[in-house]
């Protein structure tokens, strides 16, 4: 028997008793789950002498904006601005975790390799001895994106603010990733965007361009090559958002599947009732 149907069970089998018998029947029955709405609504309507069936009425009305558990039914707005503060929280804690040392280097999600257009060049540096020049390389891609990860939050937080959500619904009773995936597909470009002043910043701290240049200039030497220039920055910036997008997916899915990991009570709230199905 649904919530509802024992409600008004209750109160049809005691209409012949007093208004006053009514009101203990229904609020016993409600304290755990309708709470001071119930109470209200039920002496509101005793103290005006109304009838069984406008009782009824009362009682439906509030019982009908409860859950089955006895929680606060959810609104769309509440669940947009939970997926929101679940992509945030996310985003600080992915940024945090990426921009320590080895964040991308010893991650094998996140590690950034040499481009894959160069690949033929790196190849025949290796051949000319130049392995640990081509490591260290590697190693300064990855540094800068770090550095990047450092000063990530604010750009991410400002792209999940603004982003335009019109059924939270969806993505809250989508896959593990749901939220995290709306954000890449809608985000993407102007974040990327937003985020290459940073990159191209930490590209300087960590001297990639002094590591690049010089093995280019030995590559570009070799007779019959083509010529390699790629577009570091592009590169890295593509390379670091998508880390961090990675580490944002793992994130949303602690916090869909972990109540520890619903550290606010909008969190709790919203994604609650998907921990304890």
């Amino acid at each position: 028997m649904n919530i509802k149907s024992f409600f008004i069970t209750v109160i049809v089998t005691t209409s012949l008793t007093s208004h006053a018998q009514i009101l203990n029947d229904v609020w016993g029955a409600t304290k755990d789950i309708a709470k001071d709405a119930a109470t209200t609504a039920t002496k509101t309507a005793v103290k005006s002498s109304t009838t069984v069936s406008t009782v009824v009425n009362i009682v439906t009305t509030v019982v009908g904006s409860q859950t089955a558990t006895g929680t606060p039914a959810l609104t769309n707005d509440e669940v947009i601005r939970g997926l929101k503060e679940a992509l945030t929280v996310g985003t600080n804690n992915s940024s945090g975790n990426a921009s320590k040392i080895d964040g991308y280097l010893k991650n094998p999600q996140l590690f950034i390799p040499w481009p894959a257009e160069a690949q033929a060049m790196k190849d025949k540096l290796i051949k000319l001895g130049m392995q640990q020049k081509v490591t260290e390389f590697e190693t300064s891609l990855n540094r800068a994106a770090e550095e990047a990860a450092k000063k990530a939050s604010p750009v991410f937080v400002d792209a999940i603010t603004g982003m335009s959500i019109g059924d939270g619904f969806t993505i809250l009773k989508g896959s593990d990733t749901a939220a995290t995936h709306y954000l890449r597909e809608k985000t993407f470009t102007p974040l990327k965007a937003q985020f290459m002043p940073v990159v191209k910043e930490a590209i300087a701290t960590a001297k990639v361009a002094s590591l690049w240049t010089p093995l280019a200039n030995t590559y570009n030497k070799i007779p019959g090559v083509k010529k390699q220039n790629p577009d570091l920055n592009d590169y890295i910036c593509t390379k670091a958002v998508n880390g961090l997008m990675t580490l944002i997916k793992d994130e949303e899915i602690k916090i869909r599947k972990n109540p520890m990991a619903q550290v606010t009570d909008l969190l709790k709230k919203v994604f609650g009732s998907l921990t304890k199905k």
